[in-house]
Order: C-alpha cells, then sequence, then structure tokens
C-alpha cells in the first residue's frame, strides 16, 4: 500500500535522518521534495551526516547554493527501485551529476551503501544510505 506521507514527511518521521531534514529546510528543498514526484531519494542517517567534521557541516549548513548542489544530488527524478537500481551502473541525480551503483556486493551508490531500501512515499522512493553524497 502506498504510504500517504511524501518523502520529505517520511524522512522526518523515520527518527534517524533528523539531520537530512533540517539540511533540506536549510537549502529550501522541502517543497521541491513535496512535489508530486516521482522522485527517488537517497537519504543519508544522521550518523551519516556526523561523519562528516562538525566545521565543515556547519560550513556546507551556511552555504545554501553548495548545500543544495549536494542535497540535490542525492535525488533522482522518477521512480528507481532496488531491482531498478541493480540493473544499472550508474544514474542521473537532479544535481546534474551522475551517482555510480554497484550491486555486487549488497547496494552501494558511490560511497555509501544503501542500508534500508525501497521505502515507499506518496511521492516516490526512498533508499536510506551510511554516508552523505558529495557530488563531484
Amino acid at each position: 500500500a502506498a504510504q500517504n506521507k511524501d518523502t520529505v514527511d517520511t524522512a522526518a518521521g523515520a527518527g534517524t535522518l533528523k539531520s537530512l531534514a533540517a539540511a533540506l529546510q536549510a537549502a529550501g528543498l522541502v517543497q521541491t521534495l513535496k512535489g508530486p514526484g516521482p522522485i527517488t531519494v537517497f537519504a543519508p542517517t544522521d550518523e551519516a551526516f556526523a561523519k562528516i567534521p562538525k566545521a565543515d557541516l556547519d560550513a556546507l549548513l551556511k552555504d545554501k547554493v553548495k548545500l543544495t548542489a549536494v542535497l540535490s544530488y542525492h535525488v533522482f527524478a522518477g521512480n528507481a527501485n532496488s531491482g531498478d537500481l541493480r540493473q544499472l551502473k550508474d544514474l542521473s541525480t537532479v544535481q546534474g551529476g551522475r551517482i555510480k551503483i554497484d550491486a555486487s556486493k549488497g547496494l552501494k551508490v558511490d560511497a555509501a551503501t544503501v542500508v534500508k531500501a525501497d521505502v515507499p512515499a506518496s511521492n516516490g522512493i526512498i533508499h536510506v544510505i551510511d554516508t552523505v553524497l558529495i557530488p563531484k
């Protein structure tokens, strides 16, 4: 059954994605991710954000342009479930870059491992990841 919560509300309700929710707010991307979709969001956990040195993270949260680029690198315009991802070598992001996909051992996107795949939302899918993706 499809969730009646969009990707933002689903992430906010997950309890382990508070940093992502705060970052989306800081970047002004909440409305974008509440759109009709479909979108696929690679959602870094709070632990993923905690891996970034605090000074770097604080600087990123203050730099709206860079923050928007980083966060939009976590979004694919379309539905891509884990089965779809396993068929692909890479995926273009809303940011414009491409994330590499490696399904040889579990499911990896760039340097991140998908820790929880296929979380349904009303306007797309969330894949929870253990590392913040940084566009090249």
